[in-house]
């Protein structure tokens, strides 16, 4: 089926958060002061990166591993399970939640104690009640990873342990990562969770555990969650989510002896320097003139980037239609649902792009009898 000749709205008007413009040196600046060996600043829902130093760099990556083995554990839909606790889980070395052999707890409890205190303990009994075994979890990390488009990046334990010399990530692949697991609401309420009890079988008291992310607790306002994590060969690493006038962003750093002053900074420049350029479902589709269209075609969403003040001249979207035929004056239930899409572009880029549906006469009849009835004062509530 043939498309129409495109529809070019250029944009006067989209929703301004504030305003400042960047440029190439400030960016470079910006990133002279941080004293990661690897960092990344991503716009979460489009992906841009915002500022980047060697976000290519395979590294080992530490217990930022955790976010892998919390969202596998979320999707696997056994959070309400109860989980034995093994013996290799409660031989795990480094940070711990103080599993006990023959202890059991709920799956929900263990991705808790893993993300706020990083226990080893805890990614192992969630690894082996997942997965089957360690192993096996391993090998869902790494086809998980896969599915995301880590490219640089390869799975070898549940936790970030110096045990494995085929363990590595990047910063930008880690950040693709969190942008990832940050779509799932639990993921994000347990990632912004500062403290969390969990139940101490045969002990006096619950289990309090305080969140080790310090820009989280104290040191930033904006932070909304995050991942720390520490080895003797990959230093310290971490992954934070941030939040400000409408702009989400993720942050990573490896080998950082100053990451969450890094984190910080990295975070002052994105919402001093970037704005959410939006285009809503009426603007959309308002210069449409076709009389088949008009008054017909609705998005499924609002259009949005994250651009500078300088680069909102370069913005326009695109609108293309399928041309009607006769078949769909006479039948309308031959009119597909999704009739073009509206492509935001950045210069020649394509950055954002929503489907057009059709709004056929039935669904508009229906809510005419509705306006009706509740004109009558009848609600469709009961």
């Amino acid at each position: 089926m043939k498309l129409w000749k495109p529809i070019v709205l250029f944009i006067v008007a989209v929703t301004m958060l504030f305003s400042c413009i960047p440029d190439r040196a400030k960016a470079m600046k910006a990133m002279d002061g941080v004293s990661a060996q690897s960092a990344v600043l991503m716009e979460q829902h489009s992906g841009r990166i915002l500022l980047e130093k060697d976000a290519h760099t395979k590294r080992r990556i530490a217990s930022i591993t955790k976010i892998m083995t919390a969202i596998l554990a979320i999707e696997s839909g056994k959070m309400d399970d109860t989980v034995t606790v093994s013996a290799r889980a409660v031989r795990a070395e480094g940070s711990s939640i103080y599993l006990k052999e023959g202890e059991k707890i709920k799956l929900r409890d263990l991705v808790y104690g893993l993300m706020l205190r990083s226990g080893n303990d805890a990614a192992v009994a969630i690894a082996e009640h997942v997965g089957g075994s360690v192993e096996g979890f391993v090998l869902l990390m790494n086809q998980k990873a896969a599915e995301i488009g880590m490219r640089n990046t390869e799975f070898a334990n549940p936790h970030g342990l110096d045990d494995a010399e085929n363990h590595y990530s990047t910063s930008y692949d880690m950040a693709l990562l969190m942008q990832y697991a940050m779509k799932n609401k639990e993921f994000r309420k347990i990632s912004g969770t500062k403290v969390y009890r969990a139940p101490n079988p045969g002990e006096k008291g619950d289990r309090v555990w305080r969140n080790k992310n310090k820009l989280l607790t104290n040191l930033y306002e904006y932070c909304t969650g995050g991942k720390t994590g520490y080895t003797k060969r990959a230093n310290r690493t971490l992954v934070t989510t941030a939040s400000k006038d409408g702009l989400d962003l993720i942050a990573v750093t490896l080998d950082a002896p100053d990451d969450w002053n890094d984190h910080i900074a990295m975070y002052e420049y994105g919402f001093k320097h970037y704005i959410i350029a939006k285009v809503d479902r009426k603007r959309m589709v308002k210069k449409i003139r076709d009389p088949f269209y008009r008054e017909n075609i609705q998005a499924s969403r609002a259009l949005r980037y994250p651009v500078t003040e300088e680069e909102m001249k370069d913005l326009r979207v695109k609108i293309r239609l399928l041309r009607p035929n006769k078949e769909w004056k006479k039948d309308e239930s031959r009119i597909p649902a999704i009739v073009g899409k509206a492509t935001l572009y950045l210069g020649k880029e394509a950055v954002d792009e929503v489907p057009l549906l059709y709004k056929k006469s039935t669904s508009k009849r229906d809510r005419s009898i509705w306006s009706a009835f509740h004109f009558l004062g009848v609600g469709n509530d009961g």
